[in-house]
């Protein structure tokens, strides 16, 4: 994960990943309050199917709507923490430039796919607001949902751009000190920092 932390030798670097990380962070929350209403509306809807024979009205088309918000909300933070599919095994042995100079390629490669579905995300967005596109069955509107993508995608995009920075910095100084890059961390290490997420006790260093 990554090392906010604003006693680095590159303040600037880490300022802008703990600004970055705030607004990540508040994203992934917006994540978990959607499927945790998205629950209770499943809730609602057996309960009124079962006891009152009244189910919810366009209660798929709101599972529809709902899915873009933890399926895209949460990635900046994800990519942030370094939670995604990693070829770790592979980078991990490597010395440490090559390790960052291989880091900078693939976030290069990040950022030039994140753009074009940033840019692709926005215009579908834009015709479904212009078309009045809607869902079949209650006839919601569905171009706040398309939103989130171009929304979350442009925060993946600034993370990837603090990442790229970060890595660079490395290419050019291996032994610097790490900010703004998710680490590779042993079995161990993650098991650790996840027992203490899971008890609220996170070191900010490690955020």
């Amino acid at each position: 994960m990554s090392t906010p932390n604003t006693t680095t030798s590159a303040p600037g670097l880490s300022a802008a990943d703990c600004g970055l990380a705030k607004i990540e962070s508040v994203l992934d929350l917006l994540a978990g309050i959607f499927i945790f209403g998205l629950m209770l509306i499943g809730i609602v809807q057996i309960l009124g199917r079962q006891l009152f024979n009244v189910p919810l009205e366009g209660y798929v088309d709101l599972v529809e709507l709902s899915m873009a918000t933890f399926a895209f909300l949460g990635a900046a933070y994800c990519q942030r923490l370094g939670g995604h599919v990693r070829m770790e095994l592979f980078v991990s042995k490597m010395p440490l430039r090559m390790r960052w100079i291989a880091e900078s390629f693939g976030t290069i490669v990040a950022l030039i796919v994140v753009a074009v579905l940033v840019v692709y995300g926005w215009d579908h967005t834009m015709r479904a607001y212009e078309f009045g596109d809607s869902t079949i069955d209650a006839e919601y509107p569905v171009w706040p949902s398309k939103m989130i993508v171009p929304v979350a995608f442009s925060v993946l995009w600034l993370r990837l751009l603090v990442q790229l920075i970060g890595f660079a910095r490395l290419s050019a100084q291996p032994d610097a000190e790490q900010v703004a890059v998710p680490l590779i961390e042993s079995v161990e290490e993650q098991a650790t920092h996840e027992i203490h997420e899971a008890f609220g006790d996170v070191d900010e260093d490690h955020v």
